[in-house]
């Protein structure tokens, strides 16, 4: 049975990878007139007339198809790659302060000329893949420069960890929310968790010693501080000191740490700490599939202060497909397979639009699509999901062929 599970999931996610997900953004995203990405597209595959165009989008399609080039080597991907590389050092990058800037107009002018740490991660995530591809040093030079600014400014010598947001001369900003639904804290869980996983991947190309530094303290943060032991929970939002400021809980951050954190851990090449995280991984994956995953195959969002929010976020699901195939080869429980089966089968069935392509954003908990929320956008790119299957195939094909 689990063989043959493994060998849908292997085909199903080869299928979506390469002939929806990645095709789609080379098809519809491409900004011909005035260069880089449309920042936002609707579900009707409409563009949204002079949208920004955001920091985070442009390095997760930078990472995003300099991974998928690293993996198949197919031109196309190396094209885009190429294509979101230069609007990111041409646009984002702040050659006055150092940096890249939130976001920019849709001609490519700073528009929000914030620095906010959440951002500088991605960059260094993106930069450090397109490295991997190209072995361009100037990416490298920019992701190592992007780190050292990083830690100049943003990181907190005295209790550590990673202050949110600045202006864009480097001074505190007043509000430090990453968006509207955040609070106005110094700290974040998901600032932190994407800082981290742009340092372990520059880690793999750039053996330095104050960044494996900062990677383990991170790891350590995250163990001793954003996870709530007695419930396996991440707290969301702290204090400077990191006193936890909120009650809420997110289970797509909860399950996208397990496994990811564990990656990070890996990198380092610490194995005790590997050993330790990979435990943490089980006991948080097998909470959120006992607890959290619904009879229909759907995560709901987040617990928050008026109750649980049962929406069904797209790339909620595609996290929980690598969360619980992470935990099924660490412990292997049968049962945390059947979850990546019956994850995929909702997402197949309710978020994977088979007659325009991707994958819709948002769905309330009868099914019905949020019309509002944009098929592209400043947080709707081709990571969460681009990375889900790529991560799940590649372990496929390690358990199938040891490689």
């Amino acid at each position: 049975m689990e063989t043959k599970i493994i060998d849908y999931l292997e085909k199903r996610l080869a299928t979506e990878l390469y002939d929806n997900i990645l095709p789609f953004w080379i098809d519809n995203t491409v900004d011909n007139e005035n260069g880089g990405f449309l920042g936002r597209i609707f579900n009707d595959l409409s563009a949204e007339e002079k949208a920004p165009k955001g920091l985070i989008l442009n390095a997760r399609i930078l990472w995003t198809f300099s991974k998928a080039y690293n993996i198949s080597k197919i031109k196309d991907y190396l094209d885009m790659a190429h294509r979101s590389y230069e609007y990111l050092i041409d646009k984002f990058r702040d050659q006055e302060f150092g940096g890249f800037v939130w976001s920019v107009d849709y001609q490519g002018n700073f528009d929000d000329d914030k620095k906010r740490a959440y951002g500088q991660g991605f960059a260094i995530y993106g930069l450090s893949e397109y490295y991997l591809a190209t072995k361009n040093e100037v990416a490298l030079k920019t992701a190592i420069d992007t780190f050292n600014t990083l830690e100049k400014y943003a990181f907190d010598e005295e209790n550590t960890g990673y202050f949110e947001t600045y202006n864009r001369n480097w001074t505190m900003a007043d509000d430090l929310r990453l968006s509207e639904r955040d609070m106005d804290e110094k700290k974040s869980m998901n600032n932190h968790l994407h800082v981290i996983e742009g340092y372990a991947n520059l880690y793999k190309i750039w053996k330095n010693d104050l960044l494996r530094k900062q990677l383990r303290n991170l790891i350590l943060n995250f163990r001793d501080k954003i996870l709530n032991p007695e419930n396996m929970h991440f707290y969301m939002f702290f204090d400077e000191k990191w006193n936890p400021r909120s009650k809420n809980e997110s289970y797509g951050h909860d399950i996208e740490g397990s496994w990811l954190l564990l990656e990070c851990a890996k990198i380092l090449g610490d194995d005790e700490l590997t050993a330790e995280i990979s435990d943490i991984a089980v006991k948080m994956a097998k909470i959120s599939k006992d607890n959290h995953l619904e009879p229909d195959g759907a995560i709901s969002f987040e617990l928050e202060k008026h109750g649980l929010n049962t929406e069904r976020h797209w790339w909620v699901m595609a996290e929980a497909l690598v969360g619980y195939f992470n935990a099924y080869e660490i412990s292997g429980d049968k049962k945390f397979l059947y979850a990546v089966q019956k994850v995929w089968d909702y997402i197949n069935h309710h978020h994977v639009d088979k007659e325009l392509g991707e994958w819709i954003y948002l769905l309330d908990k009868d099914g019905n699509i949020a019309e509002k929320e944009y098929k592209v956008s400043e947080w709707k790119g081709p990571y969460h999901n681009g990375r889900a299957c790529m991560e799940i195939l590649a372990r496929i094909q390690k358990i199938k062929y040891g490689k």
